[in-house]
């Protein structure tokens, strides 16, 4: 009877390895998963920015609003979407840089991207879009760009012709 027990525990610790490696493998395979599906949705989310931002010009020709909280107020996007690529869920917003009244359905050749937190020190903000406020790389290529912070969701953007991208602070400190 000793000898049986000595084999259950046996094929017992080899079923515990088994899974174990069964484990090891599927986790990475299911965080993969797990990040496809925050991408997509980050598209989705980004989109409907830039949709509101489309409406806003549509009803209120040659301006753009100064805020995201302006387009949930003035009814042009449902809800304000949360960046699903961070915890805390804010956004960067993308503005025009040095040509406020040329921006939109023309393009921008450069844009600022701002903190939404940065907004009120901005002086006549023109928001053109969101983009996430990550900086990790994706496993899929939005415009072939391979990062969440230089995926732009803007009005008006051509994807052909991607923008030279500013961060709000980084232009002061490389001047000094």
């Amino acid at each position: 009877m000793r000898t049986d027990k000595g084999y259950v525990l046996i094929i017992l610790m080899m079923v515990v390895l088994v899974l174990a490696i069964g484990l090891t493998v599927a986790i990475p395979v299911y965080q993969t998963e797990l990040q496809r599906e925050k991408e997509a949705e980050l598209i989705f989310r980004g989109r409907q920015y830039v949709e509101a931002v489309r409406l806003f010009q549509i009803k209120t020709p040659g301006s753009f609003p100064s805020s995201l909280k302006e387009l949930e107020e003035k009814k042009f996007i449902r809800k304000l979407y949360k960046d699903p690529m961070t915890a805390s869920g804010e956004w960067n917003v993308v503005l025009p840089l040095g040509q406020p009244g040329r921006a939109g359905s023309e393009g921008a050749q450069k844009v600022l991207v701002a903190p939404e937190s940065a907004l009120p020190a901005i002086r006549n903000p023109v928001v053109l879009g969101v983009v996430s406020s990550s900086t990790h790389k994706s496993i899929k290529l939005y415009y072939d760009q391979d990062s969440y912070d230089k995926w732009l969701f803007t009005y008006g953007q051509d994807p052909e012709k991607p923008p030279e991208i500013v961060y709000y602070g980084r232009e002061e400190k490389e001047k000094k």
